[in-house]
This record gives C-alpha cells, structure tokens and sequence, in this order.
C-alpha cells in the first residue's frame, strides 16, 4: 500500500517530469529517483567515516583490562569487513590522529590503539551531558513506548536506537531498574527474549503532546500569520530539496492531505472505523509516528532499518522506506554509506540542528575532528587543541 500523494506521481530528480504510476516502479527504481537534496548528501558524507570511528571507540571503551583503554591492531583488523573499513584497521587508524593513537607494546609484540585525550575528553563530555539530562532521556522512553499499540516494545528494538535516544549505555540499569513505577522487563514469547512494558496510569499517557502541535501553535500565534487556523490542526511542516519541481496536481494532493484528520501518535486505535477515510488516516497517523520518532531522537536522523524494528509495535502496515520516500516534503532519505538514513528535514538548517542539544554538540565535537584527519596532527601523545565549529 503506497501513500496517496506519490502513488500516482514522482517528480524526477534531474528532469522534474512525472514518472508513470507508482506501482509500475521497483523499490531500487524509487529510490533511485528521488530528488537529491545536496546540504543532506554532504553531511551524510561526513557521518559516513564518523559512524566507523564511534564503533572502534565503543569497542576500545568496551576493554576494561587496560588503563587507559586500548585495543590490539590484530583484533581490530578481524573485524575491518563487518566496520567496513575496506584498506584495513591500521590505515583507517592513521586517517584519524586526532582521534585514534597507534602504538606498540614491547612485553605482548604487538600494535595497539587507544583514544587521544581529546577523543576520551569528547567521550567524557557526551556521557556527562546524558547523565545531566535522564529526566528526558526517561521521558522519551515513555512517549516510545506509549506510541506502541500494547504499551510495550521487544528490549531488542531498544537497542537498535539506544545511541539514537541518547540513552546511556547502562540504560537497563540506570533507567529502567530505577524507574519501576515507569517500566517493567517481562520474558517475551521466544527464548532470550524480554519485553519491555510501560506500568503507567491511563490519564498520564493522554498528557502527552507531539512535537508538531509545538510547531502549529507558533505558526498560528505568528502576528503574519495567513494561514487558516483550522486547517493548520492537521498539517505538517513542508520543505522540499532544491530544485525539486511540483506541479499543480502535487501541491493540489498535498493541501488534500495536510486537511485530513487523522488519530495522533499517542492515540489509542481501539474503536477506530476502518473505512475509505480511515484507513487514509491511518496512513497519514504512520507519518504522523515516525515524524514523532524522529523528534525523539537526538539527531533527528536514524537508520531506516533500525526503526523498522518498530513497525508492527506501532501498527504500521506500510512500508517504512516506501512512507519516507512518499513525503520528501517532511524526511530526506540518504543511501550514502551503504546504509539508507532518514533525517528530518525542518529539524536541520544548512547541515546543522536548528535547535541543538548538549548531546548532539559532544558529538559534534568527534565529528568535527573527523573531519580534521591528518590535518594539524600533533605529537605522539594524543594531545591536541579542540577544532573550531564550522
């Protein structure tokens, strides 16, 4: 089941001519011609190298046996196919000094790597700014598992995206053990499995607002504003990629869509009629979820593929790609990196959050000496001066 606006149109990315029927297209073809928006492309570009160092960070900060942490150059390179690292470990490690210090350990013969003082200071600073907001990162919890139809999400799905929350990296512990009046473990239906439950009262859940009614109150108290009040109730922000041309008929399609009402993401289903119009807004209710989860995140960007683990939690029926792909106007869809990323487009501003939080700025830090590489390498010792913001 394809959405209402692109089932029948696609606007080609080079051209801007429509494209038959949606139907007529394969899942390779549609997302081929999507239209490109070049600000997400390059910042997709810089996280692509970013996304392999967060995983050998993890994996030196994960080995307790050394002080500071170090990883051996041979257990690294028996993973450089799974990290992608496609000219091995040790090359990889010497793109980045500012981040990654090589040595070599006389008593064991071999290489090591561990983390520069400012790669573990930039840590350290991430972990602090979790620490200093779990009142949120509790919240967002809760809102994730009150969009769940059962109040409930398998914990695996959870660590799909538990960077993507901004949870910290003991969550079990120091989240979910200490929040019992919040949230409950229970063992799910397969063996090594457990779910984890929302124990909350009815009333509490129904308190929740999602992030886009924040949007259509400032749109609506705006002293220019000409938008008609009642329509707005139901709309969404729209932003296209540059040069991407829309014709009558898709704006047409899109002003029917932003005036359909549908049930919001913290809604129950439980009574809702499935006929002509509402499954419409079911539909429109699934964009209306992920736009919610996006929101969450602190990057307001997340692996298609992770939130995919969410769907039938959820109760979308569709294709999560294929709902991305339909609303160019709300998501940009990258494939850089061999992995396809959905950001949300009116979070962003010429590559950046417009409204950045302590977390996202620590990991702005490590992308910003990412991008450094070998420029203004120091000495040996791993000590550095930290890079200006772009």
């Amino acid at each position: 089941m394809r959405f209402i606006l692109m089932r029948s149109l696609l606007v080609h990315p080079c051209g801007g001519s429509v494209i038959n029927v949606r139907s007529t297209t394969t899942s390779a073809q549609y997302v081929a011609s999507r239209s490109r928006d070049p600000v997400f492309e390059k910042l997709m570009d810089k996280y692509k190298n970013l996304l392999k160092v967060i995983a050998i960070q993890d994996l030196i900060l994960a080995n307790p046996t050394a002080d500071p942490p170090s990883l051996s150059i041979d257990f690294l390179s028996r993973l450089s196919q799974k990290l992608h690292l496609n000219r091995g470990a040790a090359s990889f490690l010497r793109k980045y000094p500012h981040i990654f210090h090589v040595l070599y350990d006389p008593v064991k013969a071999l290489p090591f790597c561990r983390l520069t003082d400012v790669a573990r200071e930039i840590s350290r600073q991430e972990a602090l700014a979790i620490t200093a907001t779990l009142s949120l990162v509790v919240d967002r919890l809760v809102r994730l598992l009150s969009m769940s139809i059962s109040k409930s999400i398998p914990l695996r799905a959870v660590f799909k995206v538990w960077r993507e929350l901004g949870l910290p990296d003991d969550f079990e512990d120091s989240v979910i053990a200490k929040n019992p009046h919040l949230f409950r473990l229970s063992d799910g239906h397969e063996p090594n499995t457990h779910i984890l439950e929302l124990v909350q009262e009815e009333e509490k859940r129904l308190e929740f607002e999602a992030a886009v009614e924040e949007w259509r109150v400032i749109e609506c108290s705006k002293e220019d504003c000409t938008v008609d009040r009642t329509e707005i109730q139901f709309s969404f922000k729209h932003s296209y990629p540059p040069g991407m041309r829309l014709s009558k008929n898709f704006k047409a399609k899109v002003k029917e869509w932003q005036r359909l009402p549908y049930v919001g993401p913290y809604e129950d289903m439980v009574g809702k009629k499935k006929n002509k119009s509402g499954v419409m807004g079911i539909e429109k209710r699934a964009v209306a979820i992920a736009h919610e989860f996006l929101s969450l995140t602190v990057e307001k960007m997340v692996e298609v593929e992770k939130i995919s683990h969410f769907r039938k939690c959820f109760g979308i029926d569709l294709n999560i790609r294929d709902l991305f792909l339909d609303h160019p106007g709300m998501f940009y869809m990258s494939t850089k990196g061999k992995r396809h990323t959905v950001f949300l487009r009116e979070a962003y501003e010429r590559g950046r959050l417009i409204d950045p939080n302590p977390v996202y700025e620590a990991r702005r830090k490590l992308l910003d000496l990412v991008l450094l590489g070998r420029h203004a390498a120091l000495s040996d010792s791993g000590s550095t001066s930290m890079p200006e913001q772009e």
